[in-house]
């Protein structure tokens, strides 16, 4: 099964929201005693700010939102904050769970113009609700998931311009200077890929380039122009190396998919791809067409389809 990026933030939230309740609402349950004495509420919020990690400031609102103490942060006792109006930030209009823990989604903000969150804690008495407890966090302190997010292997689309799409019929493919070499062209790009160390190439058909990704230099792309592509020549910069056994991509299906990329660049006057995508780590092969419409496949239900299906899906 895949999982999307929001299980992964998912699981991660419930991580943080571990590590975080049990001091938040230790320091709630000290200021109920204390209520509503704002010079002690203040005292309590300074002695035990330190008891909770990767706090970047404390404060207290009433149930209309209101702050009703200055934050405390690191620097002690920040003024100017008290009776700020906190009731319209997103953290504010959500639901605390019936435990009266609440950790809110990301947002960007006011002051800071960063991605942070808010830990809100109920403070209550058995007949009355008193407020909350708030604590903000800066999503840069925040501990990050040790195990990275990986890209579902999943067929997915995305739609484009809507313009675009509208016009689709009142344009017609125009013969690109890579169109008109397009044989030599692919036949480069698979010795490249296969042979020499590209594990990623994005070929744009209707501007006659390919951006390539090299195992051997990975954080930089280079930009191959049409004359690149068309003289074999441009091999001899990369030396030739072992195909990568840890690819999913077989190296004996390089040269089938640019050859239905090719296929598709001459599937219809009307809708053709655009550009093609392929990245031999993850499997995936991207394509977006001429009504601006993407998909992200793996390499093996692409081959799978034929030319109908895209002209028939795209249409």
């Amino acid at each position: 099964m895949d999982f999307t990026w929001k299980d992964h933030l998912y699981t991660q939230r419930i991580q943080l929201a571990q590590i975080l309740q049990d001091p938040i609402t230790h320091v709630a349950q000290q200021l109920i005693s204390l209520w509503p004495d704002r010079q002690r509420m203040e005292e309590s919020l300074l002695e035990f700010f330190n008891h909770i990690p990767y706090c970047t400031s404390l404060y207290i609102v009433n149930p209309e939102g209101i702050q009703i103490c200055d934050n405390i942060s690191h620097n002690g006792i920040e003024t100017g904050h008290y009776l700020r109006d906190r009731s319209q930030r997103p953290y504010m209009k959500e639901v605390v769970p019936a435990w009266g823990f609440l950790l809110s989604d990301a947002y960007i903000s006011e002051i800071r113009y960063q991605p942070c969150l808010t830990a809100l804690q109920i403070l209550r008495t058995e007949n009355e609700l008193l407020g909350y407890l708030g604590a903000d966090f800066n999503l840069r302190d925040l501990p990050a998931s040790p195990e990275l997010y990986k890209e579902p292997e999943t067929w997915r689309q995305v739609k484009g311009d809507p313009a675009i799409r509208d016009q689709l019929f009142q344009q017609i493919r125009s013969d690109s200077p890579m169109d008109l070499n397009i044989t030599q062209t692919m036949s480069i790009l698979e010795e490249m890929i296969s042979q020499r160390g590209i594990f990623q190439a994005q070929i744009h058909f209707s501007s006659s380039q390919a951006i390539i990704w090299l195992t051997s230099d990975p954080l930089r792309y280079r930009i191959l122009d049409i004359e690149a592509l068309t003289d074999p020549d441009i091999c001899l910069l990369f030396p030739r190396l072992p195909y990568p056994e840890d690819s999913v991509i077989p190296k004996d299906k390089i040269g089938s998919i640019l050859e239905t990329f090719k296929n598709l660049r001459y599937a219809d006057e009307n809708i053709y791809l655009r550009v093609g995508s392929i990245n031999i780590y993850n499997g995936i092969v991207s394509l977006t067409f001429s009504c601006d419409g993407s998909h992200y496949m793996p390499y093996d239900e692409f081959l799978i389809k034929n030319t109908e299906f895209w002209v028939g899906a795209a249409a």
